[in-house]
């Protein structure tokens, strides 16, 4: 995507090469390719947060009833996915070194999560649609893919990281976390879908649950030391602090999914009372999580007057407001508590302004640096 955007690989140098061919001087439809071509080159692996953001909201608002909003967003989506899935390929098969780079990259890696949680998110609103039949092949590539990038991630996390390399405030660490529990997710939804290996997904499903909480309380335990007693500055802020508040909620709602969902296995109908409770906490902690990222953002764009412009990573800020909405309508009907519905339908609002603001930016910085380019290539 264009715009100001997450640092990509030095080795990437915009590729002036169209992949249909060399533009040709002053023609407009070689040099959209080229600029189309420099795009792909430099795509920042986090690009899906844009799918997860309008897919979220889109179910959101499938479960509030607005059914004509959530299929006009899911068509949007839907777009997206295909245009990001093919980009990130075309990518892979033109520049495979700077995918490696980004992949071997500590502050970078992560990032590529989002395209698990992006295929999940996507795959609900195909199951609220009927097509279980597509939507389980995505959550087997999703499955497959997480499987890679858990170990991959904290591989490098662990052997190529240094103290002063990828600082656990600005990284995308929690999206690994997001990505794991968007599996519970749909998981969930399809495991009566496979007949008499069901047995076996509800226990993947409740497992996932569990790595997914245990990887949010390490994090969040580390990030909590770092923004309150060391030095935290301007810098510091950037949009994905609300995947803090994000990964929490996304917690709830696949909790509440469990809870929802009955996997007809004692075993598992043994652990309601433990889900039911972790469920209510992570919905209480995300809740608590939404006034501190408020001050922040009025500390950073209000007192220092930092200017807000787009960025890629706005996506993360919009994906959990969406999230909380839909985590507390799934939680209002799983503890029987309507007064999360009041809740739910103010916060699906929120999210749905928020993605409209962030979607012109998007559109603005695009024709900026279309304009750009072709000052440039003129």
């Amino acid at each position: 995507m264009s715009g100001d955007r997450m640092p990509v690989n030095p080795a990437v140098a915009p590729s002036r090469r169209s992949f249909f061919g060399p533009p040709v001087p002053g023609e407009p439809r070689a040099t959209a390719l080229a600029w189309i071509t420099r795009q792909i080159d430099t795509l920042f692996p986090g690009s899906f947060a844009l799918v997860m953001a309008t897919g979220i909201i889109s179910n959101a608002f499938y479960f509030e009833s607005s059914r004509a909003l959530s299929d006009i967003l899911f068509a949007i989506n839907l777009v997206c996915y295909c245009w990001l899935l093919t980009a990130t390929i075309l990518r892979a098969v033109r520049v495979p070194h700077a995918v490696w780079l980004d992949l071997i990259n500590p502050q970078q890696v992560f990032a590529f999560f989002t395209l698990v949680a992006a295929t999940d998110v996507l795959g609900v609103g195909i199951v609220l649609r009927g097509l279980g039949g597509v939507a389980i092949l995505m959550w087997l590539a999703a499955l497959g893919l997480w499987f890679v990038l858990v170990y991959t991630s904290f591989g490098v996390l662990t052997f190529l990281n240094t103290a002063h390399e990828a600082d656990v405030v600005h990284g995308g660490w929690l999206i690994a976390i997001v990505g794991t529990e968007s599996l519970v997710i749909l998981g969930t939804l399809l495991a009566h879908s496979f007949g008499s290996a069901a047995p076996l997904i509800f226990v993947l499903t409740h497992m996932l649950w569990g790595i997914g909480l245990v990887f949010y309380a390490i994090y969040v335990t580390l990030f909590a030391q770092r923004i309150f007693f060391f030095d935290f500055e301007q810098g510091d802020i950037t949009p994905l602090l609300w995947v803090v508040m994000g990964a929490a909620a996304i917690s709830t709602n696949a909790g509440s999914t469990l809870i929802m969902v009955d996997s007809q296995l004692e075993f598992l109908r043994s652990m309601r009372g433990f889900v039911d409770g972790v469920t209510l906490i992570t919905w209480a902690w995300a809740t608590w999580w939404i006034p501190l990222l408020v001050l922040l953002g009025i500390w950073k764009h209000g007192v220092h007057r930092a200017p807000i412009h787009y960025t890629p990573m706005l996506w993360a800020l919009v994906f959990p407001l969406g999230m909380y909405a839909l985590a507390s309508l799934r939680l209002s009907l799983a503890v029987d508590v309507p007064v999360l519905c009041v809740i739910s339908v103010m916060m699906a609002w929120i999210a749905l302004a928020t993605w409209a603001a962030t979607a012109v930016g998007l559109a603005v910085s695009s024709w900026r640096s279309y304009r750009d380019f072709t000052h440039v290539a003129s």
